[in-house]
């Protein structure tokens, strides 16, 4: 969601920053939640590293030129936490489990309940549930119509079309 979708092109990860393409409108979003002072912190699952398709320095670089453009605009992500392994190792950090959500908040005074967890697929809303935030889907990445979530176990608190739209809602 901050993000697009690599699927669109028909790819499955994106493995070098040429690849990333911000979301319109995310940066604006990450630089207005900034100035009303929420703590960002990303959450995200990335198997690719797990499964050999690209190596952790490429995801750093990655991730390190992500935070210098958000920045670069006046957002400030105060957390970055991956999960790189792939489902077959059932660990406890891959959404929908909830181990990325305990490290990021681990030694903070963090109400869970008050936050929000904005996500563009199922898996995002179940990770979101399960740590027991607030769930908002996105439409604007993997999900993109609002009837594919009828078949879900778990369904968001919000549905919006992209992160822009979604920060409307949030106090």
């Amino acid at each position: 969601m901050i993000n697009r979708d690599p699927s669109d092109w028909g790819k499955d990860y994106v493995t070098q920053w040429r690849e990333f393409v911000f979301v319109p409108g995310s940066l604006e979003a990450l630089t207005e939640l900034t100035r009303r002072g929420y703590r960002i912190v990303v959450i995200s699952n990335q198997a690719g590293v797990g499964k050999g398709v690209y190596p952790q320095s490429a995801l750093d670089a990655i991730t390190a030129r992500m935070i210098e453009e958000i920045e670069a605009r006046g957002a400030k992500i105060y957390s970055v936490q991956y999960c790189t392994h792939t489902a077959d190792d059932r660990c406890d950090c891959r959404k929908p489990k909830a181990g990325l959500f305990k490290k990021a908040t681990e030694g903070r005074s963090v109400d869970l309940g008050s936050t929000y967890f904005i996500g563009d697929m199922e898996r995002d809303i179940e990770a979101g549930k399960n740590a027991g935030c607030r769930t908002i889907l996105v439409l604007s990445g993997k999900t993109k119509n609002r009837a594919d979530v009828e078949g879900w176990a778990a369904k968001p608190d919000l549905i919006k079309g992209d992160l822009k739209e979604a920060i409307g809602v949030m106090k």
